[in-house]
């Protein structure tokens, strides 16, 4: 298992989009991915759970990935809302 803190860089007009593609991201791998924001963990996989999330521009999330391909998952996610432009 594979768990990686970082800050989320969403541009400030963000709507569903950007956590759409998260989805995509995370259903691409394998491994069972969890995105955490304070006391709340959602299926990176789940449209309604990341909806639910409600990730804002410069939040502190945690990425937790566990399974054959989970630093790959962790990393592409990461490297993904650390960037958006």
């Amino acid at each position: 298992m594979v768990t990686k803190s970082f800050t989320v860089n969403f541009p400030n007009y963000a709507e569903a989009r950007p956590v759409a593609v998260v989805v995509q991201i995370a259903s691409k791998y394998d491994s069972h991915i969890y995105l955490m924001s304070g006391t709340r963990k959602v299926n990176a996989k789940s449209i309604m759970g990341m909806m639910s999330l409600g990730i804002c521009n410069d939040e502190e999330i945690t990425v937790e990935a566990d399974g054959d391909d989970e630093m790959a998952a962790a990393d592409e996610i990461i490297s993904y809302m650390t960037s958006i432009n």
